[in-house]
């Protein structure tokens, strides 16, 4: 009787099982194709707000860089000014003092009227012009420049230029660092690709946009594997242990160029003969800035046979220098007067015994000819001893800064410090 009862029982039982499972892989089976068609099909619809909710915008702020030889009515059009409003802009005297690259900004009404337009002039100027009521007023005020910090790193590639290009630095911080380290690395000839730097200087901005570089305030450069490192402090750079990196006189009186014809016996190119070469030609374009390379005193300036017009300067103790073949003189230079190291003294040219345009360069102690390249130069007296415990407490923060870039990888970062 239990038997016969049960059976029906285990029979339900199994059928509720099969039935569930079932139930169960059909919940979990995959669904057609054209069910996953719908599925994975977006659908994009345009729906317009209402009006009520995107009101007119009672004016337009527009801003557009004035491009070389781009005419002025086409700027104030792309500003969103209309005619008769931009006749009057045309009429304002201070327009003059805009300059090709510079960044304007103006505000206008849907119908093109001018509320008001601005843009820089000179180093640190701003000049507005404002409507006031069916005439627009001008004004030249000062800008709200402020000064933030930037860090950045590069290698180099091809040269120091290229390097800093790739890394966005400006080439106003490039030359300043070939003068920081001029006195211990030759840029004509010292650098290697695989060289890396480091450097923090001061960026000058307004309303968050880059104006102009300013101080190299520290730096590092390793050159052929040895490293170079550089504070500004009391007018000054000097190393960690409070060296004086600006040497007595500068290696080169160009900025950058290359070495042409070197120190020694040469086939001269304009007279085909042999001769000893007393200095270094610094191949250059006509018009590139000469620099004095000490503090001297002008001991002649003018035209000397095949020199063509040539500067002689006049240094400490016993040495001068020499700068040939050059275009033109920098204003008010004559004999007597005073030059401080990297005052522009003339200009590249091609006047006298020359081929081409470059600069003749000598060097001499006590009226002998040394080469340029390779004579000991004097240093600039070090920091005095008790000023190195202020110069360690200013310069250990900006140390820092370097020391972080120098462990991380090369280009992972830039940063701004405001």
């Amino acid at each position: 009787m239990n038997g016969a009862a049960s059976l029906p029982r285990a029979v339900a039982l199994c059928a509720f099982a099969v039935f569930a499972a079932v139930a169960a892989f059909a919940s979990i089976a995959p669904g057609t194709d054209a069910t996953l068609l719908v599925a994975k099909t977006a659908l994009r619809e345009r729906v317009d707000p209402p009006a009520a909710l995107l009101p007119e915008p009672a004016t337009y702020l527009r801003e557009e860089r004035f491009a070389q030889g781009q005419a002025l009515p086409e700027l104030l059009a792309k500003l969103g000014i209309g005619a008769s409003d931009a006749r009057l802009v045309l009429a304002q005297r201070s327009l003059r003092l805009l300059r090709p690259g510079s960044i304007v900004t103006a505000e206008t009404r849907a119908d093109g009227e001018l509320v008001w337009l601005r843009f820089p002039a000179g180093r640190d100027g701003l000049v507005r012009f404002e409507r006031v009521g069916e005439k627009l007023a001008a004004s030249e005020q000062r800008a709200a420049v402020a000064v933030r910090q930037e860090l950045r790193s590069a290698v180099i590639r091809s040269s120091l230029f290229g390097a800093t290009d790739a890394a966005g630095i400006p080439d106003g911080i490039a030359m300043q660092l070939a003068d920081v380290f001029g006195g211990e690395i030759d840029f004509h000839r010292d650098l290697r690709k695989g060289d890396r730097f480091t450097v923090l200087y001061e960026m000058h901005v307004l309303e968050g946009r880059a104006l102009r570089p300013g101080r190299v305030l520290a730096a590092e450069f390793v050159n052929q594997g040895k490293a170079y490192r550089a504070v500004r402090y009391a007018e000054g750079y000097y190393a960690p242990g409070g060296k004086n990196l600006r040497k007595a006189f500068l290696r080169s009186p160009l900025e950058f160029s290359r070495v042409s014809s070197g120190f020694g016996m040469r086939r001269h190119p304009f007279l085909q003969s042999w001769r000893a070469h007393q200095g270094v030609d610094y191949a250059a374009p006509t018009g590139t800035r000469v620099r004095a390379v000490s503090d001297g005193v002008v001991d002649f300036a003018g035209r000397n046979g095949g020199y063509g017009n040539v500067v002689v300067l006049r240094h400490q103790g016993t040495y001068s220098t020499v700068y040939a073949h050059l275009s033109s003189f920098a204003r008010g230079l004559r004999k007597g007067s005073r030059v401080a190291q990297g005052d522009t003294i003339g200009a590249v040219g091609q006047t006298g015994w020359a081929t081409g345009p470059h600069l003749h360069y000598e060097f001499r102690i006590s009226g002998v000819a040394r080469n340029p390249l390779s004579v000991a130069l004097p240093a600039a007296a070090p920091l005095a001893p008790h000023e190195l415990d202020a110069f360690g407490h200013y310069s250990g923060p900006m140390a820092a800064q370097l020391d972080l870039l120098a462990r991380l990888p090369l280009a992972s970062l830039d940063a701004n410090f405001e």
